[in-house]
C-alpha cells in the first residue's frame, strides 16, 4: 500500500511539473506573440509606407549616402554597433545575451534603408527584434539561461510569422536554423504558440499574409527530375550570393575601416547603380518583381545577378534590413528564366527557384518545405521537397549567417560542429 502511495505521489509531482512548465511557456508565448505581432505589424506598415514614399518621390534616392550616415549614427547612439542576426543566433547557442536597444536601432535603420532605396529585406530586422523581445520577456519572467535561449527562438518565430503570415514555416525555421542537423524540440510549443499569436495580431491590424497564386503543372516523375536539375543550379546561385556577400563585406571593412566613410561610399555607389539602371526594381525588397515572376512568369534575364550586386553593396556598406527577401527575389527571377529551358512552366519554376535558393542560403530544408506550402499551396509539395533536399545538400557549408553551425556533415553521418562559411567539403577529413 505504501509503495502505491509513493508511486501516486511521484506521478502527481510529475504531472504538476508538466502543468507548471506548460503554463510558464504559454505565458511567455502569448506575451511574446502579442508584442511581436503588434510591433511586427507597425514595422510592416512602416516599410510599406517607406517603399511607397520612395516610389512617389524618386529624389529620395539621392539621399542614399546620407541615409547610410544616419544609420551609422543610430547604431552609435544606441551603442549596438556590431549587433546583427548572428548575435541572435549566438544568444541561442551560447547565451551571450542581447541588448534591448537593438530593437529601436534596427527598426529605424531598416525603415531608412527602404526609404532611400537600399536593396534589403525586412526579416533580418524581424529576427533581431523578435529574438530580443523574447530574450527580454524571458528575463522579466526570471527564466534561467537555457530557457532564455528558447524564449529567444520564440521571439524569432513570432516576428517572422507576423511579417510573412507563415506561422508553421516560422516555427520550424526558428528551431532548425540555429544549428544545422539539430532541431530544438523543446522550443516547439513556445515557438508555435507565439507564432500563431503574432499571426493573429498581424491579421487584426490588417497585415496581409504573403501568398502567391501559382499555376501547378502535372506532377510526374519527369517533372520531379526537372525540378532536381533546377535545384542543382539554384544551389550554385545560392553559393554565389553568399560567397560574394561575405567577400564584399570583408573587402569593404578592410579597404574602408571607417563605418562612416564606408556607409557614405556604399550609398554613393548604390546611387550610381540606381541611376545607371533606372526603374527601381533593384531598390528595396522588390516584392513586386517576385510576384510578377511567380504569378506572371516574367523576369529579366540578368535580374538575379543585378539583385545580388545591389544587395551585397547595400549590406556591405552598413545598411540594414535582411537577406531573405533578396534571396526570394534572386531565386524567383533565376527560376523564372532557367525553368522554361528545362521544361518547367515559368511561374512554377519561379516558385521553385525562390524556395530552393532560400533553403540553400539558410541551410534549413524542413522549414523551407513548410514555408513553401504556406506561400504557394500544398499541391506542389513533392516538388518543394525535391528542390529543397537537392539544393540543401549541394550548397555545401556556406550560408547567409556566419553564426550558424553545421553540427552534422551534409554528406555523411558524422559530427563536425563548425560555423557556416568556415568549412569546405574539400577540407573535410575522415
Amino acid at each position: 500500500m505504501e509503495n502505491l502511495k509513493n508511486a501516486a505521489r511521484e506521478q502527481f509531482s510529475r504531472i504538476r511539473l508538466y502543468i507548471r512548465s506548460l503554463f510558464k511557456w504559454l505565458l511567455l508565448s502569448f506575451l511574446v506573440g502579442i508584442l511581436c505581432g503588434g510591433l511586427g505589424s507597425a514595422f510592416h506598415i512602416g516599410v510599406e509606407y517607406a517603399t511607397e514614399l520612395r516610389a512617389g518621390h524618386s529624389w529620395l534616392l539621392f539621399l542614399l549616402p546620407f541615409g547610410g550616415l544616419a544609420i551609422v549614427a543610430i547604431y552609435r547612439f544606441f551603442s549596438v554597433e556590431g549587433q546583427s542576426t548572428d548575435s541572435v543566433i549566438d544568444e541561442v547557442q551560447s547565451g551571450r545575451g542581447l541588448k534591448i536597444l537593438l530593437i529601436p536601432a534596427i527598426f529605424l535603420s531598416t525603415l531608412l534603408t527602404h526609404l532611400f532605396g537600399g536593396s534589403a529585406g525586412r526579416e533580418g530586422a524581424a529576427l533581431q527584434m523578435g529574438g530580443t523581445i523574447g530574450f527580454e520577456i524571458g528575463k522579466l519572467l526570471h527564466f534561467d539561461d537555457r530557457d532564455l535561449r528558447t524564449a529567444t527562438m520564440a521571439g524569432m518565430a513570432a516576428f517572422f510569422s507576423a511579417l510573412f503570415g507563415t506561422p508553421v514555416g516560422a516555427t520550424i525555421f526558428a528551431i532548425a536554423v540555429i544549428s544545422v542537423g539539430l532541431v530544438y524540440h523543446a522550443a516547439l510549443i513556445p515557438c508555435l504558440v507565439s507564432s500563431l499569436t503574432a499571426y493573429g495580431i498581424s491579421l487584426f491590424f490588417g497585415v496581409e499574409p504573403t501568398r502567391f497564386a501559382v499555376l501547378f503543372p502535372a506532377i510526374d516523375a519527369m517533372m520531379l527530375l526537372r525540378c532536381a536539375v533546377l535545384a542543382v543550379f539554384c544551389a550554385f546561385v545560392s553559393m554565389l550570393f553568399c560567397d560574394f556577400l561575405h567577400w564584399t563585406e570583408r573587402l569593404a571593412e578592410k579597404k574602408i575601416p571607417s563605418p562612416w566613410l564606408r556607409a557614405f561610399v556604399g550609398g554613393a555607389l548604390l546611387l550610381a547603380l540606381s541611376l545607371l539602371i533606372p526603374g527601381g526594381e533593384y531598390n528595396g525588397a522588390g516584392m513586386s518583381v517576385i510576384q510578377r515572376a511567380v504569378e506572371g512568369g516574367q523576369a529579366k534575364t540578368a535580374a538575379f545577378l543585378l539583385k545580388i550586386l545591389f544587395t551585397t553593396i547595400t549590406l556591405a556598406a552598413g545598411f540594414k534590413g535582411g537577406e531573405v527577401v533578396p534571396c526570394f527575389f534572386i531565386g524567383a527571377t533565376f527560376g523564372c528564366v532557367v525553368g522554361p529551358l528545362l521544361g518547367i512552366p515559368a511561374g512554377f519554376a519561379a516558385a521553385l527557384g525562390l524556395i530552393s535558393v532560400f533553403c540553400a542560403s539558410v541551410n534549413c530544408p524542413i522549414g523551407s518545405i513548410f514555408l513553401a506550402v504556406e506561400l504557394f499551396g500544398g499541391e506542389g509539395l513533392l516538388c518543394y521537397a525535391v528542390c529543397c533536399t537537392v539544393s540543401f545538400v549541394l550548397s555545401g557549408y556556406d550560408g547567409l549567417y556566419s553564426g550558424q553551425k553545421i553540427v552534422y556533415d551534409k554528406l555523411k553521418a558524422r559530427y563536425i560542429d563548425v560555423h557556416t562559411n568556415a568549412w569546405h567539403e574539400e577540407e573535410a577529413k575522415e
